[in-house]
Order: structure tokens, then C-alpha cells, then sequence
């Protein structure tokens, strides 16, 4: 029962935090924004525009909910509950903090720092499961019976297909150095000291998980399915209110997930030297590691932010091209460094010079291919 209750409270505190987290991420994305274009942005509810997000909630629970006629109304209104609940079913595996500690309450049960602990698979859990949330996108474009709508659902099918892979593949080198695929583990490992954070043996590793990510969430540079100049609203035409929020709910979450698993997997997670530390004791700690991993993750959110009002939108076949022609390439040439080093007992320093190598020898091919594919062109033109 204890065990029950403690899941429970687990269960309320990572779904209570994330949905608060997240309407008041699209406050900080909306005043980012505005100060990145000269703008004010909200400030009219609440001091300094505080109360927005809160009044965005109600007027999407209070909004006219309109289904139009001519779509597959049940499948319509599933959509995006699929995608809302696949984004949250990934964080069952997310640890939040030292998960060797947890918050004792009035001893009739505590509050663990992950919901399912001891998962050996944690990794291929959330990249399973946030991959399905395509689904509930796939499904919104086609009962929408819309021509703006399929087309936004089959570019996020496409854009899934081909990211899903260069997004496992540069984990693949994290787990072989880890020797697994546990969350929990793979956190443990980086908390000797600020040398063993997994950036800088596998930082092309870091660049091209994070690429991936953010091309499965939909966001900018990699927003095809839903550009508003292109296809109205993209696969989300048709919807309204909470179901639109629904949608733009699991976007967010996504977001917030990218930005948990880059913290963990290549930035230390809970660790900060002389701060949060393995060893550390001091009154109060489980709450500073909190902390810095919650630092780190907003700081990664952040950079996402900036990058939608920096780099503009891809076209769909550079986007498919930046997968196949360079990504899986690269991911794969750095799993096979990785699998040289581990086989031959070299020392893994040996790594980041190799990845930036690569890197740099990926970006003097592009630049060369472009310089022909110019060139060609100019001689066709005459």
C-alpha cells in the first residue's frame, strides 16, 4: 500500500509540475520572443503579464468547441489525446533528481525522484513511446479530411521516419561507453566530476541528438507539418480549443523532454562540482540537485526558444536531405569510433578530437558539393 501511495504521489507531483511548467514556458517564449523583436509581449494580466498563462487556460476550457462537419469525428477527437498522453507517458522513466534519495512524508509514504525506477531499457522506453505520438498528429490530418491537414501529417510521418534514426544511432555511443541503457546508470556515471559529463567524449553525439529531437518535437527550423506560410495551420487546421491545446500541450512537453534528456545524457544530469555532488551531505542537497538538473533543462529549453526566432524554416527537401545525406552518415561513422575505442582499450579523450574532426570534415564535403552543384549550374546557365 505504502509502495502504491508513493507511485501515486509520484505520479501527481511529475504531472502537476510538467503542465504548470508548461504554460508558463509559452509565458517565458512569448516575452523571449518579444524582446528578440522589440516587442513588449504580455503584460496586461497580472503584474508583468504574470496571470497570462492562466487566463490562456480558461479561454481555451471556455471556447466554442467546433467540429466541422466533414470529418471522422471520432478519430477526430482522439487525435490529440494521443499525442498529450505519449509525451507524459515519457517521463515515467525521466528521473528529476538524485533517485538514491527521496522526500519522506510524514512517514505514510515518500516522493521518489522517478516514477518507474530500475528500468533497464529507460532509453528505448521514452524514444518508443515519444515516437508514437506521431500517431496522434497522423490521425488528426486524416480525420480532419482536409487537404492542409494530410499534407501536414504526411511531412511529419516523413520527418519522423528518417529523424527517428539518426536519434537512436548518436545514443548508441552514450550507451557503450555507460554499458546500458538505464537512465538511472547512465546519470550515475557523470557525477564523479565535471570531466565524466558525456559532452565532451561524444559532443557530435550531443549535436546531432539534440538536431534529431528537435526535428520529432516539430519545432523551428523543423516545423513542416504545421507552417502557417505553406499549409494554413498544418495538420491542427481544423481543430479548436482544448483540442488544439491538447496539441500544443504535447508539443511543450515534448520540448520539456529534448531538454530532460540532453541535461542527462550529456550534461551531468543533478551534477555540479562543488555543489551537487555524489558525496555531498549537506541539509537540504536532494533539493539543490533538484535544482541543477532544473537549471540545466531550462537553460536547454531556452536555446530552443532562441533558435526559433534565429534560423529560418528549412524547406521539407533540405530537411529530408540534412537526415539521410548527413545526420545518419555522421551517426554512424561516430558509433563506429566509439565501438574502435571501446575494442582496443584506447583512451576515450581521444574521442573529441575525433568528433569535431568529423564534424569538420562533414561540414568541407558540404561546402564542396555545394560549390560544385553552383558551378554546374553556372555552366548550364551559359
Amino acid at each position: 500500500m505504502t509502495e502504491l501511495l508513493t507511485t501515486l504521489i509520484t505520479i501527481g507531483a511529475v504531472l502537476g509540475g510538467t503542465l504548470g511548467a508548461c504554460s508558463y514556458l509559452i509565458y517565458v517564449e512569448r516575452k523571449l520572443s518579444a524582446f528578440m523583436q522589440d516587442r513588449v509581449g504580455p503584460n496586461r494580466v497580472g503584474p508583468y503579464g504574470l496571470f497570462q498563462p492562466l487566463a490562456d487556460g480558461l479561454k481555451f476550457l471556455l471556447k466554442e468547441d467546433i467540429i466541422p462537419d466533414h470529418v471522422n469525428k471520432v478519430m477526430f477527437l482522439i487525435a490529440p489525446t494521443i499525442s498529450v498522453f505519449t509525451t507524459l507517458l515519457a517521463f515515467s522513466v525521466v528521473p528529476f533528481g538524485d533517485v538514491a534519495q527521496s522526500l519522506d512524508l510524514a512517514g505514510l509514504a515518500s516522493l521518489r525522484f522517478i516514477i518507474a525506477p530500475n528500468v533497464d531499457i529507460g532509453i528505448v522506453f521514452i524514444f518508443a513511446i515519444t515516437s508514437l505520438a506521431v500517431y496522434g498528429i497522423i490521425l488528426g490530418g486524416w480525420a480532419s479530411n482536409n487537404k492542409y491537414s494530410a499534407l501536414g501529417s504526411l511531412r511529419a510521418s516523413a520527418q519522423v521516419v528518417s529523424y527517428e534514426i539518426p536519434l537512436g544511432m548518436s545514443v548508441l555511443g552514450i550507451a557503450l561507453m555507460a554499458g546500458t541503457l538505464n537512465l538511472e546508470s547512465v546519470l550515475g556515471k557523470q557525477t564523479g566530476s565535471i570531466f565524466d559529463w558525456n559532452i565532451w567524449y561524444q559532443p557530435l553525439a550531443c549535436l546531432i541528438f539534440f538536431t534529431a529531437a528537435l526535428a520529432e518535437s516539430n519545432r523551428m527550423p523543423f516545423d513542416l507539418p504545421e507552417c502557417e506560410q505553406e499549409l494554413v495551420g498544418g495538420y491542427h487546421t481544423e481543430y479548436s480549443a482544448l483540442k488544439f491545446a491538447l496539441f500544443f500541450l504535447g508539443e511543450y512537453t515534448h520540448v520539456v523532454t529534448v531538454s530532460f534528456l540532453t541535461a542527462i545524457l550529456f550534461l551531468g544530469g543533478w551534477h555540479l562540482p562543488f555543489v551537487a555532488e555524489a558525496a555531498s551531505a549537506y541539509p537540504g542537497v536532494m533539493f539543490v540537485k533538484i535544482g541543477v538538473l532544473m537549471l540545466k533543462v531550462f537553460l536547454v529549453i531556452v536555446f530552443i526558444m532562441l533558435l526559433r526566432w534565429t534560423i529560418p524554416r528549412f524547406r521539407f527537401d533540405q530537411l529530408m536531405g540534412l537526415a539521410w545525406k548527413v545526420m545518419i552518415p555522421l551517426s554512424m561513422a561516430n558509433v563506429v569510433v566509439v565501438m574502435t575505442v571501446k575494442q582496443f582499450g584506447i583512451n576515450q579523450w581521444w574521442l573529441l578530437p575525433i568528433s569535431l574532426g568529423l564534424f569538420a570534415a562533414a561540414g568541407a564535403i558540404g561546402v564542396a558539393s555545394k560549390q560544385a552543384e553552383l558551378n554546374q549550374r553556372s555552366v548550364t546557365t551559359h
